[in-house]
């Protein structure tokens, strides 16, 4: 009875081993298959197609990751503008956000000038050192760090 046992076992474990993951077993048309949603059977979507909604999306170019290359002035105090350059920022629609490390969590008024260029003001945040964090639609770019002196 043993042996019976673990050899069920041993096919069992084998069985889940080689079965492909994603595989679909008897899927019929217009089924809900886990991770296709309807489109297995080029069923459209309830949610419809709004033309409008897409002509107005941006589209920002995945290939390309921000970069920050510096950021002017070095050492700025709460309030203080500063001036953000690099490279690959993408259009104003793809800039998303500006942050600050020392400020986690602070809304940050920013500034897009070009795919190059960013202002933003320095938030409310304890005295040290800081990273810019630039994100896009097409990831994040992190700076040296910045000094934040007191105000």
């Amino acid at each position: 009875m043993k042996d019976l046992l673990a050899v069920t076992i041993i096919a069992l474990a084998l069985a889940v081993a080689i079965t492909p993951v994603g595989t679909v077993y008897a899927a019929q048309e217009g089924s809900h298959v886990e991770g296709s949603g309807f489109s297995l059977f080029e069923t459209e979507s309830i949610k419809g197609f709004d033309e409008k909604k897409v002509e107005k999306d941006p589209v920002c170019d995945r290939s390309k990751r921000p970069k920050i290359t510096k950021v002017e002035p070095d050492e700025a105090k709460p309030g203080d503008r500063v001036v953000i350059k690099g490279e690959n920022f993408g259009t104003k629609e793809c800039l998303q956000s500006v942050t600050f490390s020392a400020a986690a969590g602070s809304n940050v008024k920013f500034k897009y000038v070009s795919d190059t260029t960013i202002e933003a003001t320095v938030p409310a945040s304890k005295s040290g050192m800081s990273f810019v964090i630039v994100v896009t639609g097409s990831g994040s770019a992190q700076s040296k760090p910045v000094l934040i002196k007191g105000k």
